[in-house]
């Protein structure tokens, strides 16, 4: 009997690796079944504090779950040195009904010991029902400035503000902390007067079928053109954009027009952008009623170092290169004048202007900057998630060992732990 519950535990271990391994490719995608936001899978659950001193630390490259009540506030910490910028984002995801204030938002700052203000956003919902929003509290190393430049412990304070006919239901929190490396030296902080803020011409070519993600973690992955998807009511789609250094970012969305009614619907489509570290760039809206329904983005500046120095929000997000994203909702209340039908929905995606130098990091910018994997993903239409399986898959052969390998490896390791389990002679 002894023997027989040695091989039974072995198998069992071997069997859920297994199991693992086979399944990996579509693991990323499971989180979004079911409708609504895709949460990142791989986020830690946290729970945030009411008082500093009782908070979680947050570690670098690390997504988390938590949730946020109607009118709180709660601390997280993160531990820095004085060199590095730092970036801690929160997507707020609300519950319950998709009915909202125009004055609903998060607030997310960044506090030393202190209590001095290091950086901090705060975005309002920008429409008058529930969607995904974005801010994010950074630490940044500005040239001269001795506040918020010493090694060790920060405080993320993550806030919701509501109107009292608001709904009460919680926030669901997706929270993440990026570190960016310092500068071997220090380059310009002023801004050039003049840039290309005229909106290009639309990408020819025709509109091409790629549909959006639900989440960050899962936004599709498109480069310059016009990308054609359908949108329910109630439905966000993400995508995302490599923008690299020097270069700037347009994009308009096209809602198609519906015979099934005249009704107006005032903000009906979202339009929304994001930068890297999961800052807030910029947002905006337009009204529907039933024919073809246009909007842009605001223009923005060209990708540099030294835009962070902006005392413009929006110039101040474009501080540097990576994956830029896109979310497009459609209002719910599309449903009461149209039906629950999705409406086609084109995105004209405009990446303009060379690729320059990178700053001079003293280090691995890792998610900062544009690779060629990452262009790659752009022309293939592939998620973060997928990408990161691909990254993997590729890994794995590199080091030569299949999944047959693999397995092949794992029988061999069972069988022989089995026999020792039992007792039994092993191999010499």
């Amino acid at each position: 009997m002894k023997r027989q519950r040695g091989r039974g535990r072995t198998a069992a271990v071997l069997a859920a690796a297994a199991c693992a391994a086979v399944a990996l490719p579509g693991a990323a995608r499971a989180a979004s079944e079911g409708g609504g936001y895709a949460f990142d899978g791989g986020a830690q659950p946290v729970k945030g504090a009411v008082s500093n001193l009782d908070a979680e630390q947050l570690k670098p490259g690390q997504s988390y779950r938590d949730t946020l009540g109607k009118g709180t506030k709660l601390y997280y910490r993160v531990d820095l040195d004085a060199e590095q910028n730092a970036y801690v984002s929160v997507v707020a995801v609300p519950r319950g009904s998709r009915k909202a204030a125009y004055g609903d938002r998060i607030k997310v700052s960044m506090e030393d010991g202190s209590g001095t203000d290091c950086g901090y956003q705060s975005t309002h919902l920008g429409a008058e029902y529930a969607h995904p929003v974005t801010a994010y509290a950074h630490r940044t190393i500005t040239p001269g400035a001795t506040t918020c430049r010493h090694a060790g412990a920060y405080y993320v304070l993550v806030e919701r503000d509501a109107a009292e006919d608001s709904d009460p239901a919680d926030w669901d929190l997706e929270l993440r902390f990026l570190t960016e490396p310092g500068v071997r030296s220090a380059g310009p902080t002023a801004l050039p007067e003049h840039w290309p803020s005229g909106t290009p011409q639309p990408p020819a070519g025709g509109p091409q079928r790629r549909d959006g993600g639900a989440g960050f973690r899962e936004a599709t992955a498109v480069r310059q053109g016009e990308w054609r998807t359908d949108i329910s009511p109630g439905q966000t789609v993400f995508y995302r954009v490599p923008v690299d250094w020097g270069q700037q970012l347009f994009a308009t969305a096209e809602l198609g027009s519906s015979p099934a009614s005249d009704t107006r619907v005032s903000g009906a489509l979202l339009l929304s952008l994001e930068n890297p570290a999961g800052g807030h760039v910029d947002s905006q809206s337009v009204s529907y009623a039933g024919e073809p329904a246009t909007m842009a983005l605001a223009p923005q500046r060209p990708v540099a170092f030294e835009n962070r120095f902006s005392s413009n929000d929006g110039t101040s997000a474009m501080r540097f290169a990576g994956w830029y994203y896109l979310s497009a909702t459609l209002s719910p209340e599309i449903a009461e004048g149209y039906g629950d039908k999705p409406l086609p929905l084109v995105l004209k995606v405009n990446v303009t202007g060379q690729a320059g130098a990178a700053p001079p990091y003293d280090g691995d910018p890792g998610p900062f900057a544009v690779t060629g994997d990452d262009r790659e993903a752009a022309a293939g239409g592939l998620s973060g998630a997928e990408a990161a399986d691909g990254a993997t898959l590729r890994l794995v052969g590199a080091a030569g060992i299949g999944t047959g390998t693999v397995l092949l490896l794992g029988l061999g390791a069972w069988w022989l732990l089995a026999r020792r389990a039992g007792g039994g002679p092993t191999p010499g």
